[in-house]
């Protein structure tokens, strides 16, 4: 894993829109979050290796919203004045130590509670990526990464749905199916970096 380095607070200033993704003001990441949530801006990446795994990360047991949780690859927000497109190779950078070329998939609205003191309420842009090289994880941010076949993926929800983020059951049952082709387009394209991933360092754990 790379060494622990904190790359999000609470205070830091998040965009909220409306339902047609129009700007409509800031508020802090807290306050996006209490209660039932406000509406902001957000995205969500998934990566697939060579073989066509897709990569998994848990969340750190220090996030306020489903610790320990499994997710999609990579998951975040742009902050204020940053646009979505800078916000994606930002955050791929914080929390996995990666850089690779994206494709927009779709957008959508969702809300899910936590508790009720916290929830996600978000306008969220789903990405797709394809990677092969070593992966850095951000202790803070992560506790253990994993890539997973479909098959085993599919097996593991089946059994094991409530281990699985809100967001990451909706997003994998829609790009499975509506955007399956581009998920074999991508993942049969020449590698950004041609290097497997080194488990070792990726801190992955079977």
């Amino acid at each position: 894993m790379q060494q622990a380095n904190i790359v999000s607070c609470p205070s830091e200033q998040l965009i909220l829109v409306d339902s047609n993704d129009q700007e409509i003001g800031v508020m802090s990441k807290a306050d996006c979050h209490a209660g039932t949530g406000i509406l902001h801006r957000a995205f969500s990446i998934f990566l697939f290796n060579s073989e066509g795994e897709m990569l998994l990360q848990r969340r750190s047991s220090d996030k306020p919203l489903w610790p320990m949780y499994w997710s999609n690859s990579c998951c975040s927000h742009p902050r204020a004045g940053e646009t979505v497109e800078i916000a994606l190779q930002r955050r791929l950078q914080e929390e996995l130590g990666v850089q690779c070329p994206l494709t927009f998939l779709y957008k959508f609205e969702y809300q899910a509670s936590y508790s009720p003191d916290g929830a996600e309420r978000e306008l969220c842009s789903v990405y797709l990526g394809s990677y092969d090289g070593v992966i850095h994880v951000n202790e803070t941010e992560i506790a253990e990464i994993r890539y997973v076949t479909p098959e085993n993926l599919a097996h593991d929800l089946a059994q094991s749905p409530d281990e699985y983020t809100p967001w990451f059951k909706m997003e994998l049952a829609r790009i499975t199916t509506e955007f399956a082709d581009t998920i074999r387009s991508v993942a049969n394209t020449p590698r950004h970096n041609s290097n497997k991933v080194d488990q070792r360092k990726a801190g992955a754990q079977t």
